[in-house]
């Protein structure tokens, strides 16, 4: 069991993989602050003495303050913070616009960016120690045919690069940085999709469970000697061909 001092803040928190973690956390004892656009009016979660919930867009600087400020207020400290917040879709290369990539920016990378900074400053100014952990994409090191998502994939790559970076600039100061990729997953994002066609994007011919990727996450953010770790949950699907 985690220390019941220790804070977490989760990103993109309202469903799927975000509500998981975030259920994941307050069973192990963390105060958890949570956020998404709608979060407070969402149903998910209702503000508790261990649960904070701030609504916006994380990809605005005003929004990952109000994050940052609400953890060291109301909890007094920043222990940890999951980057789930992310946009994903998919078209031809030649038909994503211009739009298309500044959303994808502002979401995937100012939405990491931002609150990332606030909370690497307040790690530091506790002295030290924390956990930063990324979702990306199984996608980014083994394109499949079929799925056209070049342009996400500059923000996907990039938030791997970030990490593998900032695992070093802040090792000495023992921040980890750590990313979860996960292939398919079966949350609402896939509820339209066939089931028998998702599971042909893994070797195993598996779809990764919310849960799945949640072990991953609270995994890399307790794992106390494990930085700059990409931790593929995709049945096998980052290996290649198949």
């Amino acid at each position: 069991m985690a220390s019941k001092q220790k804070t977490v803040i989760v990103t993109g928190a309202s469903q799927g993989i975000g509500a998981g973690v975030v259920e994941a956390f307050l069973n192990r004892g963390y105060n958890v602050v949570a956020n998404s656009r709608n979060i407070s009016t969402s149903g998910k979660f209702k503000p508790a003495a261990n649960l904070a919930l701030v609504d916006g867009n994380i990809g605005e600087t005003a929004v990952a303050a109000k994050i940052v400020e609400t953890a060291t207020t109301k909890f007094g400290s920043i222990d940890a913070l999951v980057n789930n917040a992310g946009i994903f879709f998919t078209k031809a290369f030649t038909d994503y616009t211009g739009e298309d990539l500044k959303a994808l920016s502002s979401v995937n990378l100012e939405g990491f960016l931002y609150v990332t900074q606030g909370a690497v400053k307040q790690m530091l100014a506790q002295g030290g120690n924390g956990s930063v952990v990324t979702i990306t994409t199984s996608l980014v090191v083994n394109p499949i045919a079929g799925i056209t998502a070049s342009v996400p994939m500059i923000t996907k790559g990039g938030l791997e690069a970030v990490t593998r970076n900032l695992a070093s600039e802040y090792a000495k100061q023992h921040i980890r940085f750590n990313a979860v990729a996960p292939g398919i997953v079966d949350t609402p994002m896939h509820e339209n999709n066939p089931k028998d066609f998702l599971k042909t994007l893994s070797p195993m011919g598996t779809i990764s469970s919310v849960s799945d990727i949640v072990d991953a996450v609270v995994y890399l953010t307790e794992a106390s000697n494990v930085t700059g770790e990409v931790l593929h949950v995709d049945g096998g699907a980052h290996q290649g061909k198949w």
